[in-house]
């Protein structure tokens, strides 16, 4: 059977603005059962509601999750268990950036918290529902950025000193991409797969949590050349919706076709590590 999204059960995060609000409106145009997830309730609920009415579907629903909590993430995970029978398309997306080093309620530097730590967890606690519903695929979101990512196991949340917005926001992109490539080697045979990807330099507020003498150069000297948000959740759409990548797994994609990320993303000895120690940080 070819790939169809019309009627197909997707969940995706970060749906409150940016990336995630332009992909559930193409999916819910498409036909997709949407379920958009955000962490304030009355920007969430007025999302969804916008969403319906863009793409002209009903089939739009929402739930809420902080992802700086992992007991959070798990009450998420029990609410689309309880909810749904099937779960086709995972779509990772929540995240953002701290000009300062913090700690999330569980005691992990936020960027990692909620950027892969996140990913992590949400996924590993749907994971039998999307294996029951296979084929199904999981797509999570990721950056150019992690290039310049490194990865520290002694040193994860720069307990040690060295926190930078960019050093933190390149680790936490490196290890999506390392997480996503071992979920598709974990799943082979499945029926699922996993993907990610990088949507462009793209006209979001993920920025907002930038220093303050950095955002008057951001919107004078980048904005310029940045991509609409339309534009850059077009690879989160393919992956999700189009036919053509119907049993692809463990790739990156930069519009819309496979890319080699870096070096260190491609290692699978360290994707392998950082699965262990991420299990281990949100307690198995």
């Amino acid at each position: 059977m070819t790939w169809d999204i019309r009627g197909k059960n997707v969940l995706i995060t970060g749906a409150t603005g940016g990336l995630g609000l332009e992909t559930s409106v193409e999916l819910a145009r498409r036909g997709a059962r949407v379920t958009m997830v955000g962490r304030d309730p009355g920007r969430t609920e007025a999302a969804a509601a916008g969403v319906r009415a863009r793409s002209g579907s009903a089939e739009v629903s929402h739930l809420l999750c902080d992802f700086a909590s992992q007991g959070e993430i798990r009450r998420l995970a029990e609410e689309v268990l309880a909810r749904h029978d099937r779960l086709d398309v995972l779509i990772n997306n929540a995240g953002g950036v701290n000009k300062e080093r913090r700690l999330t309620a569980d005691g992990i530097e936020t960027t990692f918290a909620v950027n892969h730590l996140g990913y992590f967890l949400l996924t590993s606690r749907l994971t039998d529902l999307l294996v029951r519903s296979a084929p199904a695929r999981v797509v999570s979101v990721a950056s150019e950025g992690h290039r310049q990512g490194t990865i520290d196991f002694d040193d994860l949340g720069f307990e040690r000193g060295g926190y930078k917005i960019m050093r933190a926001y390149g680790r936490s992109k490196l290890a999506n991409i390392l997480f996503s490539s071992e979920l598709a080697r974990r799943l082979a045979g499945t029926g699922v797969t996993s993907n990610s990807l990088h949507p462009g330099a793209v006209d979001t507020n993920i920025w907002s949590g930038a220093p303050g003498w950095a955002k008057p150069l951001i919107a004078v000297l980048l904005r310029p050349f940045l991509l609409s948000v339309e534009k850059g959740a077009a690879t989160l759409v393919h992956l999700a919706a189009s036919p053509e990548v119907e049993g692809v797994t463990g790739r990156y994609f930069v519009k819309n076709k496979p890319a080699p990320p870096a070096p260190l993303a491609q290692d699978e000895a360290l994707a392998q590590r950082l699965w262990e120690v991420s299990a281990a940080m949100v307690g198995g």
